[in-house]
């Protein structure tokens, strides 16, 4: 967590405020109306698919938040492999606190599991090449923060968190600005201006577009969009070493490997958070 600005101890209260505001609301009527308040129990979190494992210290922080007298013991790590038929914590108190807290560990593990995974997977498939794999900003709307730990926590890194933390000028900035050249100067302007000091990522989309970055400077990062392996190859070599590159657009797992063999440094793939199949876990009392 130290290592992930975005990642505060406020911003993961706030997120579990919201989320049990959402599921709870006034009050779990089921289990208040059948379970006596001083009704004691306990449940271990069951593992039913080998992967990688995501979402245990944000599981115990919803027990935590939610009831501080449960008791919460953790048997794996987050980001360890595991197989089906582990048990990932065990969780001891109040019947009704737990049932209550079911459904959000469980919805937070499961997504972040499958995304553990996957990243884990991909990375393999590149760990011959320099190439780094590295998520989007294609997120599920108020869970971006647990869906890019679980990137990390899988092998990943993070890409800007949010429009606020990197400059990327895309296709659409470049044509509205007017042209390669014109939107990164007014973005050094502006930055200069508003005392921002931000890397600049510069979107292209063909060869002339890459000599051009080349040609006007001033960034830290170019991307490669949605190009063949020949001109990855070439466009390598024409920035050498210059600017960190980073591939992207339509790549997938039968291609990952080709496209970190072009010799890029960095590979974005959104499916990492956007087209992943969560993890099978339930939460069994014992």
């Amino acid at each position: 967590m130290k290592n992930l600005p975005y990642l505060t101890e406020s911003r993961i209260r706030q997120f579990i405020e919201a989320a049990l505001l959402e599921d709870v609301g006034p009050g779990d009527y089921s289990s208040l109306s059948s379970i006596p308040t001083d009704k004691m129990g306990q449940a271990q979190l069951l593992i039913k698919e080998d992967g990688v494992i995501a979402g245990l210290a944000l599981a115990q922080k919803i027990f935590k938040q939610f009831d501080p007298t449960l008791q919460v013991t953790m048997l794996k790590d987050d980001g360890a492999l595991v197989s089906s038929g582990d048990i990932g914590l065990t969780v001891k108190g109040k019947a009704a606190s737990i049932l209550t807290t079911e459904r959000l560990v469980l919805n937070c593990m499961q997504r972040m599991s499958g995304i553990a995974t996957k990243t884990h997977h991909l990375t393999k498939l590149i760990a011959h090449t320099k190439a780094k794999l590295m998520d989007t900003r294609k997120t599920t709307p108020n869970f971006r923060m647990m869906e890019k730990w679980a990137v990390v926590l899988g092998g990943g890194l993070n890409h800007r968190f949010a429009l606020y933390d990197m400059v990327m000028l895309k296709d659409n900035h470049i044509d509205f600005a007017g042209g390669i050249e014109t939107a990164i100067k007014t973005t050094k302007k502006y930055l200069q201006e508003n005392n921002l000091d931000l890397k600049i990522e510069v979107e292209t989309r063909n060869l002339d577009e890459v000599a051009e970055v080349l040609r006007v400077g001033g960034i830290d990062y170019i991307m490669l969009d949605n190009m063949d392996y020949d001109t990855m190859r070439e466009a390598v070599k024409m920035v050498n070493g210059k600017y960190a590159l980073e591939a992207s657009g339509g790549i997938t797992e039968s291609t990952l490997a080709n496209v970190a063999e072009c010799g890029v440094d960095f590979i974005s793939v959104g499916a990492l958070t956007h087209q992943v199949k969560s993890m099978d876990i339930s939460l069994k009392a014992f």
